[in-house]
């Protein structure tokens, strides 16, 4: 009996044996789970704004599963020793929107460690109809980093009205709130304006706010270029908060500068009480910002507005009108109801700078400002504004040297401001050295806030700054399952280096890539190793609340 009971006590325990040999390996050989990634021995900052600790990052199907020791493999291990460990930045005033639909990899921003890009200032590439239709294209297709879009106010306008400076009736008001509540429910989040441009600037404030009130009934956002950056900056903030105050919508100020130079020092102090002032009374307001002293736009901002009523078309015959353009030359001087004087903004012809001629002729004049350009041509600068425009092909462009140092660091510490590039990613990534035609925000904006304001300047500390590019942007947007490392959370990392990260993109050579980025995850999947995109095209489409899936 007792032989026995030994055989069949061996028996079950060799089936035992046999049994822990098959489910071993299922579990990492006894180490715990196989994940996807284990990132180890980095310096973590959760982008809440918490300090840094040391831990290893594990990632399984897109997100976060463990932080902390983790006993586990990971299919793939990456070392971050001296390394710091981030959210994914995001960048709140992106122009990716028609590029995505051609070229999904956005390198140029993938590599600043940009891995959210919330577009809409120049709104989408599609008409309100086709907004869901663009939106399925992007998912077939694939994009490497995560993308939303509000709608452009202007879109509706003219949609409507077409480009003339006129003021809509109350059934052509009905029919524009009705494009914007289609873009709405195709996955808008928000709408947006751009009111320095016409026809976006015939605009009136109460139309505004009848829009605001459509996208708001989806859960949207107004976000408004302001009518004026330079002498008019507080007006012009608190027509935007009046927009939302009326309208019952959050407020997102555009690129908030001060360029005015009498204002300097004075004006982004203000700009900040108002918005301030604001807030202390409920209206949820905020603004996002881009770290150069140079803007930059199109070469036809320095012409007064009524100018471009009716289009395009109609401001190119005005310009060879010999009346018409000594009236815009005074005007340029003396200044234009409704419209912000970018000259003077800027101080003068010498601080715009010619970037995009447009003509093959005139390529010779980029890097050179107006007043250069002028004395070669022997002409009033208004006059060579007016002929370079004339001549070129596409949107001439400039950039227009219009704010100080001080103003830019003041509104980096205010706790609300975000970081927004007002840049499209590159098409194709175009070789660093070359000279102008473009600004360096479009490839140094997010790391320079880490290089110039944290590491050199000590403007902010190291985990504000991560806060203001990851969990801070993604709280504003309702983005509540990204911008922080937390298990759970959609796993959109930057791994990099304080020592060496740094914007080297310039004024001269603006496509100059960064430096000090490792690596780049987009979903839990490697976009950027090493400073070079692997191809993956892992990215979501984000939409907003008011989507309605047929």
């Amino acid at each position: 009996m007792k032989k026995k009971l030994r055989s069949t006590f061996s028996a079950a325990l060799v089936l035992l044996l046999v049994f822990n040999a098959l489910i071993v390996p299922a579990v990492g050989q006894g180490s715990g789970p196989v994940y996807d990634i284990v990132i180890r021995n980095g310096r973590v900052l959760d982008g809440a704004g918490n300090p840094w600790i040391n831990a290893d990052v594990a990632i399984k199907d897109g997100k976060f599963v463990k932080i902390g020791l983790v006993p586990g493999k990971g299919v793939r291990e990456i070392d971050a020793t001296g390394r710091y460990v981030s959210p994914g930045f995001i960048d709140m005033l992106d122009q990716s929107g028609s590029v995505l639909a051609r070229n999904g990899l956005a390198e140029s921003k993938l590599i600043q460690g940009i891995t959210t890009g919330i577009a809409g200032e120049s709104g989408t590439p599609v008409p309100a109809e086709k907004l869901a239709e663009y939106f399925k294209g992007l998912e077939t297709s694939g994009i490497s980093m995560n993308f939303g879009t509000s709608f452009s106010e202007t879109q509706a306008r003219v949609a409507v009205l077409g480009p003339d400076d006129k003021e809509p009736s109350a059934e052509e008001l009905k029919r524009m709130g009705d494009i914007v509540e289609t873009a709405m429910k195709a996955g808008a989040l928000g709408i947006t304006t751009a009111l320095i441009y016409p026809p976006a600037s015939f605009s009136k404030t109460e139309e505004l706010v009848a829009m605001a009130k459509v996208a708001g009934k989806y859960g949207g956002l107004y976000s408004s270029h302001i009518r004026g950056e330079g002498k008019e900056l507080i007006e012009s903030i608190e027509e935007a908060i009046t927009i939302g105050e009326k309208a019952g919508v959050p407020v997102e100020i555009f690129h908030l500068k001060a360029a005015y130079q009498p204002g300097w020092g004075t004006l982004m102090r203000k700009a900040g009480e108002t918005i301030e002032s604001a807030r202390a009374r409920g209206l949820d307001v905020t603004a996002n910002m881009y770290l150069y002293e140079a803007g930059g736009t199109g070469l036809s901002a320095v012409i007064p507005s009524w100018a471009s009523d009716g289009g395009i078309e109609k401001l190119l015959e005005r310009l060879k009108d010999p009346e018409i353009r000594a009236r815009l030359k005074k005007e340029i001087k003396t200044g234009s109801p409704g419209w912000w004087n970018i000259v003077e903004a800027t101080g003068g012809w010498e601080g715009i700078l010619l970037v995009y001629s447009g003509n093959e002729d005139n390529k010779r004049f980029e890097g050179k400002n107006l007043a250069e350009i002028a004395k070669e041509w022997n002409k009033d600068p208004a006059d060579a504004a007016f002929d370079l425009i004339l001549q070129g092909t596409g949107r001439v462009s400039a950039l227009y040297f219009m704010m100080t140092e001080s103003d830019i660091e003041m509104a980096i510490k205010f706790p609300w401001t975000s970081l927004g590039s007002d840049a499209s990613a590159s098409f194709q990534m175009t070789d660093p050295e070359t000279v102008g035609g473009g600004h360096p925000r479009g490839y140094g904006n997010a790391p320079r806030l880490i290089a110039r304001y944290v590491r050199e300047k000590n403007v902010i500390s190291l985990p504000e700054a991560i806060r203001k590019l990851s969990s801070w942007p993604a709280t504003r947007m309702r983005l509540p399952s990204r911008g922080q490392i937390k298990e759970g959370m959609w796993a959109d990392t930057v791994i990099f280096d304080l020592d060496t990260i740094a914007d080297q993109a310039t004024y001269e050579n603006p496509f100059k890539r960064p430096t000090g980025i490792d690596y780049v995850l987009v979903n839990g999947e490697v976009v950027i190793e090493k400073g070079k995109h692997t191809g993956v095209k892992p990215g979501k489409v984000i939409y907003g609340p008011g989507r309605q899936v047929p």
